[in-house]
Parts: structure tokens; C-alpha cells; sequence
């Protein structure tokens, strides 16, 4: 117990230590890397099925739901792929003022959107969440801590390696 207490210790610092990288990027910066990921995803999507294949074989007892749920095809590869492209042309939330008002006493008080820090996210049999929710907090400027099911372990290991790369 204490093994696995140290190791998300450890995930949660290091995690927290790269939200202060991401929270400081800018948006071209953050559009760049989203377009590499996307760039990454359709040039290994070959290993990225073959990691999929391991999952599916490892799948006995799942219902026909959850196996569709897990499969990595090249349709599903080019959603994910549109997916980041949708991202990437959405606005930057990071700096954007929502708010002002001000005060009686004359002072101008505004609410500004910022990166939360770290973000955590437990979903199960859906490997492509494994890119939504990286990109969407990669856009956000904020570090994310991933627990996918062990259904798709494979999957979603090559899919973290590639957004890391």
C-alpha cells in the first residue's frame, strides 16, 4: 500500500511541476505542440493499432459494448486527428477576461480566466479519451493527471507516449 501511495505521490509532484510549464506557454506554442500530437497520431497509427490489437485479445469477458468501446481503428484515429484539429482552432481560454465591474470605491475589479494546475480524470474502456482529455488540458495550460481502464492499457500507454513526444 505504501509502494502505490508513493508512486501517485510522485505522478501528482511531477504532474504539478509541469503545470507550471504549461500554465506558462502561449497559445502558439500550445497550437504547435496539439499540431504535433495530431502529426504523431497519423504517422504511428499502424503501432498504434497493433498496441489496440494486444488490448482487444486481452479483452475475454467484456460485453460487445465495451469491446467497441475499446477498439482503435483507422476511423476512430482520424476522429481523434479531427478532434485536436477542432481544438486547435478554438480560442484561448488562458488570459481571457470574463468579467468587470467596479467597485464604490471606484476600484475595477475583473474575473480573468488561468490554468486550474492539475487535472484529474478516471474513465474506463474508451482509449481515445486518452487524447481528448490530454489536449484539452494542453489548450487549457494545465497538467493532467490520466487513469484509463486496465482493459486498455496498451492503448493508452503508446497513446500518453505520443502526446509526451
Amino acid at each position: 500500500m505504501e509502494e502505490i501511495r508513493t508512486l501517485v505521490s510522485d505522478i501528482a509532484q511531477r504532474a504539478k511541476r509541469a503545470s507550471f510549464v504549461l500554465a506558462s506557454k502561449g497559445s502558439k506554442e500550445k497550437n504547435l505542440a496539439l499540431k504535433r500530437i495530431a502529426e504523431l497520431l497519423d504517422e504511428r497509427r499502424d503501432d498504434i493499432k497493433r498496441e489496440n490489437e494486444k488490448d482487444l485479445k486481452e479483452a475475454k469477458g467484456l460485453s460487445a459494448s465495451m469491446i467497441d468501446r475499446l477498439i482503435l481503428n483507422d476511423k476512430r484515429i482520424d476522429q481523434m486527428i479531427m478532434g485536436i484539429k477542432d481544438v486547435i482552432a478554438l480560442p484561448d481560454p488562458v488570459g481571457e477576461i470574463v468579467r468587470m465591474w467596479t467597485r464604490p470605491n471606484g476600484l475595477i475589479v475583473g474575473k480573468m480566466r488561468i490554468p486550474i494546475g492539475v487535472i484529474g480524470i478516471i474513465y474506463e474502456s474508451r482509449p481515445n479519451v486518452t487524447v481528448d482529455a490530454g489536449i484539452l488540458c494542453i489548450k487549457s495550460g494545465n497538467a493532467v493527471i490520466l487513469r484509463g481502464g486496465s482493459e486498455a492499457v496498451f492503448s493508452n500507454r503508446i497513446l500518453t507516449d505520443i502526446m509526451r513526444e
